[in-house]
């Protein structure tokens, strides 16, 4: 095929041509796969995820290396082999390849569950339950090709897929790094007369929150905790103005926009977006040999060793949701001489992705800490300070609270729980207490079933925003309407004009043929072709999506099905979502009691603490 030949259709010209001939080959890999996938009874949706992870030169390797499969999301061992079997006939499941991929993908599968490191017995074990003659030379090999390394930590032999062991080794060789590198910031005299006004602070503050303004003056690196109301947002309030009065800039930033904006609000000062601190830009394209371009989990980024940030001092909020590869580029950006101040609950939920960066420094003790543990909001979110703070303890207390900042709503069952949710945001809440729906968030732990993500969205939105129909057709024109509420599931920042992250909650403004415009609060953002599909509705979202933002009023929802997956991590962060109001839409029974006072954080194994040494 050529342009000439195309060209010579009816109604194709030589322009159309060439552009129908450029697409057909830069689609080319995808179609080769295409065949080698169905005739292993697989998905040709592969195809395309497998151009992307490797390259041009996926089919090759593919058919070379059927197991490189096992590198994409969501694919299974049956199906690596299956695939083998199509592109190597005669193929034997002792085969070195599979057994090295293997063992990639046991860790990998660690690290969805949030783990760094996995110890290598059980490495060899669930090798043995795939099949693999010996494991001990598969874990050899794999070592060999440099994707995975071993590590050594006090409790055991571990392994880890390299590109998480040079993250948390990143961290703590940085952390060392702006700790020796660390200058005194402003005169020594002023900082410690400072320091020494125990009785007399313009800022209000106690000696607690004193000390940790003054640990940021002090040391490259240094970590402020606390729960809900002690007070972190006048602290770090407190070291931006510190930091002006002594001629220093200040970067701000939080994981999520909507953390990032009331951070913003907080201190009277910009702040943005980790993602968008560090200069977000598409990570480098996979090389033909199938290697990735880099395994540096600072590709991604602008910002780095090469081209550091510029600020004296760098504020991180919300740092309980950095996990091992954000935090390593974050801090490879930092150069000598940073003061980088960590703020963050570790009470909360962990990262999404692997590594537990805010625990483990707190559990190092490598850096100066402090941990505020007055509870101060008592007028503006007081019982549901109170009620988190208790629970933050292990206890389910009961809060009095006759302004109905705190409403616990009991239901039997899941329908019930939904019936509920949609009473409270639709009319409840709004009549009784003043709260525009607009500004009322339900949090709810699963996707599924009448109380999930998925169902609650579909019966909110027919309330509050049912779609626009066709004359006599009783499907919607568009999955999403004008005034939808929506939440963006995935980082997209290089989305025009503005772009958005992860967690950002928006309101469709505009729905034209192929593009959605969404108002995300840091700007328009225009959605069309694959990205929509990291776009959902947000009338209702989940526990995890929720952290990092705050609402005027949020309805956490637990229904029945939430039991098994309830601990003290997930019920306190969906309660510390709530500004002003905070209903409990209560279904899960005893299951709820038995979560706060015996389920917590479930461990992640992770080598930081032993990099620290």
């Amino acid at each position: 095929m050529s342009a000439a030949s195309l060209a010579g259709l009816p109604k194709v010209g030589q322009i159309r041509a060439g552009r129908l001939l450029s697409a057909f080959i830069a689609a080319r890999p995808a179609y080769d796969i295409v065949g080698l996938l169905l005739a292993a009874g697989l998905p040709a949706r592969l195809a395309g995820r497998s151009v992307e992870v490797f390259g041009s030169g996926a089919p090759r390797l593919l058919k070379d290396d059927p197991w490189r499969l096992l590198q994409l999301n969501g694919v299974e061992v049956a199906d690596a082999d299956a695939l083998a079997r199509v592109a190597i006939p005669g193929v034997e499941q002792s085969d070195s390849r599979r057994s090295r991929a293997l063992v990639g993908w046991v860790l990998a599968q660690a690290a969805r569950e949030g783990h760094t490191v996995c110890p290598v017995e059980e490495v060899e074990s669930d090798l043995g339950l795939h099949r693999v003659p010996s494991p001990s030379e598969a874990i050899a090999q794999a070592c060999q090709s440099g994707e995975v390394e071993a590590v050594q930590t006090v409790l055991s032999s571990m392994l880890a897929l390299r590109r998480y062991a040079e993250a948390e080794r990143e961290i703590a060789d940085s952390i060392h790094r702006l700790t020796d590198s660390a200058a005194l910031i402003g005169p020594a005299r002023a900082v410690k007369r400072r320091a020494a006004a125990a009785r007399i602070d313009p800022d209000g503050l106690d000696e607690v929150q004193r000390a940790a303004v003054q640990n940021v003056l002090l040391h490259g690196v240094s970590v402020l905790t606390g729960g809900p109301g002690t007070g972190k947002s006048r602290t770090i309030a407190t070291v931006v103005r510190e930091a002006e009065r002594l001629g220093k800039s200040v970067a701000l930033a939080a994981p999520t926009g909507r953390a990032a904006k009331r951070l913003a609000e907080l201190c009277d000062a910009e702040a943005t977006t980790v993602h968008r601190l560090l200069g977000v830009q598409p990570r480098a394209s996979t090389s033909e040999d199938g290697t990735s371009a880099t395994v540096d989990f600072s590709a991604g980024f602008a910002r780095g060793a090469d081209w550091p940030l510029d600020e004296d001092i760098v504020v991180v909020d919300e740092a309980s949701m950095l996990d091992a590869e954000l935090a390593a580029a974050l801090l490879k950006a930092c150069p000598d001489g940073t003061h980088l101040l960590i703020v963050g609950d570790p009470a909360q939920l962990p990262s999404i992705g692997p590594g537990q960066v805010l625990a483990d420094l707190v559990a190092a003790g490598a850096v100066p800490m402090v941990e505020l543990q007055t509870l101060y909001r008592q007028e503006a979110g007081g019982a549901i300070a109170r009620l988190a703070t208790a629970v933050r303890g292990g206890e389910l207390a009961v809060v009095d609270a006759p302004d109905r900042e705190v409403v616990i709503v009991p239901a039997r069952g899941s329908a019930e729980c939904a019936h509920r949710v949609v009473q409270l945001m639709t009319d409840s809440i709004p009549r009784a207490l003043g709260i525009a729906t607009e500004q009322i968030q339900v949090v709810t732990p699963v996707h599924r079933g009448p109380a999930g993500t998925i169902e609650l969205n579909l019966a909110l939105k027919a309330r509050l925003n049912p779609s626009a129909m066709r004359a006599g057709n009783t499907r919607p024109i568009n999955r999403f309407d004008p005034g939808d509420r929506v939440v963006a599931t995935a980082n997209h920042l290089e989305a025009t004009p503005t772009g958005f992250a992860n967690g950002e909650v928006g309101v469709v403004t505009k729905v034209a043929e192929k593009v959605v415009t969404i108002d995300f609060g840091s700007g328009p953002a225009e959605v069309s072709g694959k990205t929509l599909t990291d776009i959902s509705h947000g009338w209702a979202i989940t526990v995890h999506r929720a952290q990092g933002s705050e609402f005027a009023a949020v309805i956490v929802v637990l229904p029945p099905e939430a039991g098994r997956m309830l601990s003290r991590p997930l019920v306190y962060t969906a309660l510390t979502r709530a500004q002003r109001h905070l209903s409990v839409v209560h279904g899960s029974g005893p299951a709820l009691v038995r979560a706060v006072r015996e389920i917590g954080s479930k461990p992640r194994r992770t080598a930081l603490r032993d990099f620290l040494g």
